[in-house]
């Protein structure tokens, strides 16, 4: 595959179209790369000059076709394809240098992005300026944004404020052209200072920053004794300081595991890592032709320069922060510098990985799209819209969740998905579930949300439907995010299309024809009291039925039952409430969050948000059932009708409960309810099959 395909920018875009040798060996088109005399475009030789754009000339059909259609659901991201080893002949392939000054170029892999309106990306490198730190993510970003990413020549002598300047260009003439378009300022180590300089010069514009292990804090690097003897190291030896410099940088297991896949076995396993790794340390010898030894002293310049002029501006960042830091970074201090970081940016969340190294956007398991999309940070306008905004699952993210992440809860579950045919029978399968929305799922929550999983990777697995839950906002806020904060199940949640509840957002989905899935018991019944398990906490009045009925929605009840099998509630709301120090803390939190049904009165309205504790049993067995569709449209006397709209919603509730004590009373007929049963069932006929159960 090319593993640095390049299109020329000069400037803000460039127009050369001429092909070299070397360039055609590694699939790169002719840029500014390869010498001054083809970024011929460029104003008076400056480099972040506003040119006149040219179009870029496709000639794959097959991604014309997909700008069509857009994104679906389970679609190919191309993340996972792209190794290490790519990394290096790629900057090989570009550190040759052309004597041209500092340039922006687009990366072909990216292709163009499959949605409208696509936000620019901005990537700023890391010490080796070469601009290829995202190679691992083009193809999965280039889907969603136009990346373009800073070059810096080796010999380039550029000061900070000759980099910021250049950065200052391009933004500032994109703003121009789009002034409602929001541009994303990646920048990793360096660049992390690059980006937070150029915001702080540039509140009038809307930038959002996603630093990766950022050198702010490159005063405080655990290599500050020994950089004076990299300055009087004689050049014979600067071959060495290559090997040196990767392993403290990142870490070679997780730079040599990217692409290997995780379903096999041990041996194989090991096999391939051992095979990575051997291929990948005679390539850390080419770091001394990218980095060079007067090169890495003026970096080194570059890094203190650079460090204090961000530093010094801290405060006059207004954009949003998406600050990604990893504790085993060995370079620089990034886990004290997220804490510090996150306390003095106005508008900063972090999303910290503990076992990872300094070159974090090279190591295995971390799709910086993924995290992007998780902390609800992707957006095409001047404030994120929930509904249009948001990215279906790709297939690579599909498989981390469910093949790997849940997939030993997921085997302990082995959930029963039934729905109901139009004639009344039930069946295993989704096939009761229409192909087109608007459909609606009104249902029982579970505590904690336990049975969203199963039911979100089955429906993507079997329909390839993306169900867009209602939750409850606090989910999707950053009111009690952490200098700390891990990716989560909250992440997952956005990931897999949960959004705030509220009628404008279900006005539009029903609008657009989607798959939602609403709780009327909402946070009351997911977070029930000791003995409540299955009972449904629904207000009084109807919260949905006259909007679905004005959009001739499918709603379809539905049940789940399991939870009494998985979990033991020991602490509940009624005894935290009775500690001191856990009142507080609940009236706290609570205080502060947004509150979604205060005109509710009674048990039903008490939305208060606390962690039960929860021991683990024994896993038994999940069951769902989807109960017969019940078709809206041509109802629209519901609309204004409050009576009638109502005896709808009490069917509907009284359905859920029927669904719920059927399923109560079936699962004694289930010779697999019980984990060994099921265990056994498969050690014979293999971990993949499908568990029998009992006759519907």
């Amino acid at each position: 595959m090319p593993v640095a395909a390049l299109h020329p920018l000069p400037a803000v875009v460039g127009a050369g179209r001429r092909r070299d040798r070397s360039h055609r060996r590694f699939g790169l088109r002719a840029s500014s790369l390869e010498s001054p005399s083809v970024a011929s475009t460029a104003l008076n030789g400056v480099a972040g000059a506003p040119v006149e754009r040219k179009e870029k000339v496709k000639d794959d059909a097959a991604v014309e076709e997909e700008e069509k259609k857009g994104l679906d659901a389970l679609y190919d991201d191309g993340f996972g394809g792209v190794t290490v080893k790519d990394y290096f002949a790629a900057a090989k392939a570009v550190s040759r240098d052309d004597g041209g000054p500092p340039r922006w170029f687009c990366p072909v892999e990216c292709g163009r992005p499959a949605v409208d309106n696509s936000p620019l990306l901005l990537f700023l490198p890391g010490t080796d300026g070469i601009g290829m730190g995202l190679i691992l993510h083009h193809k999965s970003l280039g889907k969603v944004f136009e990346v373009r990413c800073l070059h810096i020549p080796v010999n380039d002598r550029t000061p900070f404020e000759g980099l910021l300047q250049t950065v200052e260009n391009t933004i500032k003439h994109e703003h121009d052209l789009s002034p409602n378009r929001p541009i994303y300022l990646v920048g990793d180590s360096f660049g992390g200072c690059l980006a937070v300089a150029v915001a702080a010069r540039n509140p009038q514009i809307d930038l959002l920053l996603i630093l990766v292990n950022p050198a702010t804090s490159f005063a405080k690097t655990p290599l500050q004794p020994i950089l004076p003897l990299l300055e009087s190291m004689p050049s014979a030896f600067h071959v060495t300081v290559p090997y040196l410099l990767s392993f403290v940088m990142g870490d070679p297991l997780k730079m040599a595991s990217v692409s290997i896949e995780n379903n096999l076995s041990p041996p194989e396993t090991l096999q391939k890592l051992s095979d990575s790794l051997t291929s990948m340390l005679p390539l850390l010898s080419e770091l001394a032709d990218i980095i060079p030894r007067d090169t890495l002293l003026w970096k080194l310049k570059l890094l203190k320069a650079g460090a204090a002029y961000a530093n010094s501006r801290l405060r006059a960042v207004q954009a949003e922060v998406l600050l990604l830091a990893s504790g085993s970074d060995n370079l620089l201090p990034s886990g004290d510098e997220a804490d510090r970081l996150f306390k003095a940016l106005k508008n900063c969340r972090v999303r910290y990985f503990k076992d990872n190294g300094h070159t974090l956007l090279l190591e295995d398991g971390v799709n910086l799209l993924s995290v992007i999309k998780g902390a609800n940070m992707y957006r095409r306008g001047r404030q994120r819209d929930f509904v249009t905004d948001y990215l279906p699952p790709t297939l690579s993210e599909f498989k981390k969740t469910f093949d790997e992440d849940h997939k030993l809860f997921h085997l302990a579950l082995s959930p029963v998905m039934m729905s109901t045919l139009k004639n009344g029978k039930i069946v295993r399968s989704l096939s009761g579930i229409p192909d087109k929305g608007p459909v609606l799922f009104v249902g029982y929550h579970a505590l904690m949300g336990i049975e969203l999983s199963p039911l979100y990777e089955e429906f993507l697995r079997e329909k390839k439907k993306i169900v867009r839950g209602l939750a409850h906002p606090i989910l999707f806020g950053t009111k009690f995010e952490s200098s700390r904060q891990e990716l989560s199940r909250l992440d997952t949640v956005s990931m897999y299309g949960g959004l705030p509840v509220t009628p404008i957002n279900m006005y539009r989905l029903f609008e657009r024809n989607e798959f939602v899935l609403l709780y009327p018991g909402g946070v009351r019944e997911a977070l029930h009291r000791k003995n409540e398990e299955y009972k449904l906490f629904w207000p009084d009045q109807p919260e949905f039925v006259r909007m679905a009925a004005r959009f001739g929605v499918t709603v379809i009840p539905f049940g789940c039952v399991g939870e009494d099998d998985v979990l033991e509630l020991v602490l509940d709301y009624n005894d935290q409430k009775n500690i001191p120090g856990l009142r507080e803390w609940i009236e706290s939190i609570n205080k502060e969050a947004d509150r979604v049904r205060d005109s509710v009165k009674g048990e039903d309205g008490n939305q208060d948000m606390h962690l039960p504790a929860l021991l683990p049993k024994v896993p038994g067995r999940f069951y769902y059932l989807f109960g017969k569709p019940i078709e809206m449209k041509g109802m629209n006397n519901l609309v204004r009708d409050r009576k009638s709209a109502n005896d709808v919603y009490l069917r509907i509730k009284s359905e859920v409960e029927e669904i719920i004590s059927y399923l109560k009373r079936k699962r004694e007929e289930d010779p697999y309810r019980s984990i060994a049963q099921r265990a056994l069932y498969q050690a014979t006929w293999g971990v993949s099959a499908q568990v029998p159960t009992f006759e519907p």
